[in-house]
Formats: C-alpha cells, sequence, structure tokens
C-alpha cells in the first residue's frame, strides 16, 4: 500500500509543482516582519514598513531597496552585508505581516464591481468574492488583464474558462492575481439588456461597437475591443456622452484606472470612447 501511495505522489509531483503560485513581491506600505539571529540568538526583531518610494529602514544597514524583491530575494540582499560588518554567520527571516499594496478592479456580472484593496495574496475567486459574487446573467468566460507596467508590455486580455473553474471546481483555473490587474466578466450572450451600443474607436485592437451591459467600463470595453495597440495613448482617453440632447466631453486616464490610482468610469448606452495616439 505504501509503495502504491510513493508511486501516486512521485506521479503527482510535477503536476503540484507547476501549479505553485508565483512569490509574492513586496510593494509600497506592505509591513514586513524581521527576526536577525546570530550567535545562537535573537539579535533584533522589528517591523518594517516599505515606504512609496520602495525602500524599508533596515536594521544595521539603512535605507535599502525591498520593491519588487520577494521576502527571500530580500533575505539574500541584506545578509551579506550583515555578514560583513556585524555579525558572524548571521540567519535572516522576513515574513510579510500586512499585504497593503494589492490593488485589483474588477467590473461586468458580478454583484459589486469596482475597485479592491486586498490585504492577503489574491486569486481571482478570491476577488469575485469580494465583489459578492457573479450574477445570474454571467457569461462563460472572464476576461484577466494583467498589470504588466514593471516588464514595460502592453498585455493582451487573457481568457479564463469561468464555467470550469466556478461550475466544475477546477482550480487551476483559480489564477494568482498580481497588484493592478484587472478582471472583466461579461454577461453570458443572448441576455444583453439593451440593444444600444457602446462605440470605441481610435487605438484599440479591433475598434468595434460593444453591446452595452449593465456594470460596463471604460477599460472592459477597450478589454472587448481587443485591449490598447502599441501606439496607444490611454492617458488621454475621452468618452463622448449625450445627455438631455447636449454633448458632454469627459477625459479618462485609463492608464491610472489600470493601476488602481483611480475609479473606473462606468459607461452608457450611446457613449463614444476614443483611445488616441501617442504622441511618441
Amino acid at each position: 500500500m505504501f509503495r502504491k501511495f510513493l508511486f501516486f505522489l512521485i506521479l503527482l509531483a510535477p503536476s503540484l509543482a507547476l501549479a505553485a503560485p508565483p512569490a509574492y513581491k513586496l510593494g509600497a506600505r506592505d509591513i514586513i516582519s524581521v527576526s536577525i539571529f546570530a550567535g545562537g540568538e535573537e539579535q533584533i526583531k522589528v517591523d518594517l514598513t516599505v515606504s512609496d518610494q520602495g525602500t524599508v529602514n533596515f536594521p544595521f544597514l539603512g535605507s535599502t531597496q525591498a520593491k519588487g524583491l520577494t521576502t527571500a530575494e530580500l533575505e539574500g540582499k541584506v545578509t551579506a552585508p550583515l555578514e560583513t560588518q556585524y555579525f558572524v554567520a548571521p540567519q535572516v527571516h522576513i515574513q510579510v505581516k500586512d499585504y497593503q499594496s494589492l490593488q485589483f478592479s474588477i467590473s461586468g456580472a458580478v454583484k459589486d464591481p469596482g475597485n479592491y484593496s486586498m490585504t492577503s495574496a489574491t486569486t481571482i475567486m478570491d476577488l469575485i468574492a469580494k465583489a459578492g459574487g457573479v450574477t445570474r446573467e454571467h457569461g462563460t468566460v472572464a476576461y484577466l488583464r494583467r498589470n504588466d507596467e514593471d516588464r514595460g508590455g502592453k498585455p493582451e486580455p487573457k481568457k479564463i474558462n469561468l464555467q470550469k473553474l466556478l461550475d466544475e471546481g477546477d482550480m487551476t483555473l483559480n489564477v494568482r492575481l498580481e497588484s493592478g490587474d484587472s478582471v472583466y466578466i461579461p454577461l453570458a450572450e443572448g441576455l444583453n439588456t439593451s440593444e444600444s451600443k457602446v462605440y470605441v474607436s481610435g487605438e484599440v485592437k479591433k475598434p468595434a461597437p460593444v453591446n452595452y451591459q449593465p456594470g460596463l467600463t471604460a477599460l472592459a470595453a477597450c478589454i472587448e475591443d481587443g485591449g490598447f495597440t502599441q501606439y496607444a495613448a490611454p492617458n488621454r482617453a475621452t468618452l463622448i456622452r449625450t445627455e438631455n440632447g447636449e454633448q458632454k466631453i469627459i477625459k479618462i486616464d485609463l492608464e491610472k484606472v489600470t493601476k488602481g490610482a483611480i475609479q473606473d468610469v462606468p459607461l452608457k448606452p450611446g457613449d463614444r470612447l476614443n483611445i488616441p495616439e501617442s504622441w511618441l
């Protein structure tokens, strides 16, 4: 029996390794707990807050860049100078005590769309739950727009099969989110509550009218049309809306929306959204 169980674990190990989530990278306002051991004793234990500039005032070393590093990477970064200048064979242990830099947005067929700050590592199911769950009219696919600011990319929205995730419990689809990610869940096909359209033009990959749905936002409409082109200037997006026979022009900084710095703008039937070309 034990041999069969061991054989099962050996077969399962590669898939478990592939499913392991990426290590969390520290961000501004995260709080970390630091312990330094040397000579068989704990020399210091302290909580540190990552500043808006991404640094921590590390014991003995002063200002140390932490943003973008995992706790293991930060441990490795500080151990060498501590050993060189202060201790013999020090051991540094760092843990995240409070996650403060996790910002996400979700729109579409959820009960409470909007921007959310989370306090721990977050998956797409966590975010859906935070938004009150999906509505009964939700579609079978969710669109995830990954925040690739640090990699300088123009990310393609990723499709996630909600039917397999929510109805069949396939946890391999429960994607771990990164701060700044946006999730959009459209209504099921054929369940649009209005025949009205939202018109998207300019620097999106597939400019076309989008069926209006309750909860549709400016960023979600751009995702529906394939996302921004490499020449887009989403920070200068404009929305033209006709109300009571008068045209109203609304400026939207979709770059800040993507980063979670400002709220996304809910759309109305007949809205016209334009993404201009970058000046560079």
